[in-house]
Formats: structure tokens, C-alpha cells, sequence
């Protein structure tokens, strides 16, 4: 049985190329050349293919009664199937059809309207908020503006009837 490193050595003198030519042909190395064709080490796929068009041999020639190769190929299968059925655990639904900033939006600007709660519920909403809803960047501006005016209006509120209550006198009129 011809090894690989064999199958390499005679594809690449049938051409008559050099360990030299075929590595700069390739931008590689002569060093992985001469480790392919002693043995040491395998060319990958990339290379295996600009091999297959280089010596103008298919694949299989190049790889043919390679038993190594070959358990190498199986083991590699393996490996792929494992890390496919990990990639299958991945929840690719995590932001899928959740767009909630209209919502948002909403609870922002109801919240408005009651000058305290206008404070905490805009950093609510803007915690909830997140880059795949619709309205994203609206929805930290209105938020920004909300909590504004909520604790404008708080402090008006508080002023008025706690801070500095203003005297209303009643004159009675004859």
C-alpha cells in the first residue's frame, strides 16, 4: 500500500517540480512540503486541493490506500457530528419575535402622567430595553425626556405642599 506521503512524493516529480517550486506555487513552506512527503505531518484540506490541481491528480489518487488517512477522516466525521449536535443546544430563538418596544414605549409615556412614578419606571424600561427591539434608541430618548419631567414636576409637587406651602387667604367681600 502507497502512503500519502508516497502518493505526494511521486505526483509532485511526475511533474517534474521541486520540493521548492511547490511551496512557493503554494505560499507555504518547503519545510511542509518535505513533512508531507516524509510522513510527518498531512496537508489540509485547502492544501490537499491545490495539490489535486497542481500534480492535475483527483483527490482520491493523491489519498488512495491510506488506511491512517482514512481513520483520521473518520475520527474528524466523528468530531463534526458531536460539535453539530452541540450547536443544535443553542437557543437561536433568544430575541426571535420578542420586539417590545412598542410596549415600551408605551409604559414610558403613561408613566408620565403621575410625575413620581414617571421616575422610576423610565429606568424600568430602559433596563428591560435592549438593541433588537424596534424602537430601541427611542425608547432610551423618551425615557431620558420622562424622567426629566417627572422629577421637574415631583419637585414642583413637593414644593407646593410640603417645602414651601403658599398661604392663600380668603377675603370675604361685602
Amino acid at each position: 500500500m502507497d502512503s500519502v506521503a508516497s502518493q505526494l512524493k511521486r505526483a509532485r516529480k511526475t511533474r517534474n517540480l521541486s520540493q521548492n517550486d511547490v511551496a512557493t506555487i503554494l505560499h507555504i513552506s518547503r519545510q511542509s512540503i518535505s513533512k508531507w512527503e516524509n510522513g510527518r505531518a498531512y496537508p489540509d484540506m485547502d492544501n490537499l486541493i491545490l495539490l489535486s490541481d497542481l500534480y492535475q491528480k483527483s483527490i482520491d489518487d493523491l489519498v488512495q490506500n491510506n488506511e491512517e488517512l482514512r481513520q483520521q477522516i473518520k475520527t474528524n466525521d466523528q468530531k463534526i457530528k458531536e460539535d453539530r449536535a452541540e450547536l443544535g443546544k443553542i437557543n437561536t430563538e433568544l430575541y426571535q419575535n420578542r420586539n417590545e418596544g412598542l410596549i415600551l414605549l408605551i409604559l414610558v409615556l403613561a408613566s408620565a402622567i403621575v410625575p413620581p412614578v414617571g421616575i422610576i419606571l423610565p429606568m424600568y424600561v430602559m433596563w428591560r430595553n435592549n438593541r433588537y427591539n424596534a424602537l430601541h434608541k427611542t425608547i432610551y430618548l423618551v425615557s431620558v425626556i420622562v424622567i426629566l419631567i417627572s422629577a421637574w414636576g415631583t419637585y414642583i409637587f413637593l414644593s407646593d405642599n410640603w417645602l414651601e406651602p403658599t398661604h392663600t387667604e380668603v377675603y370675604r367681600i361685602d
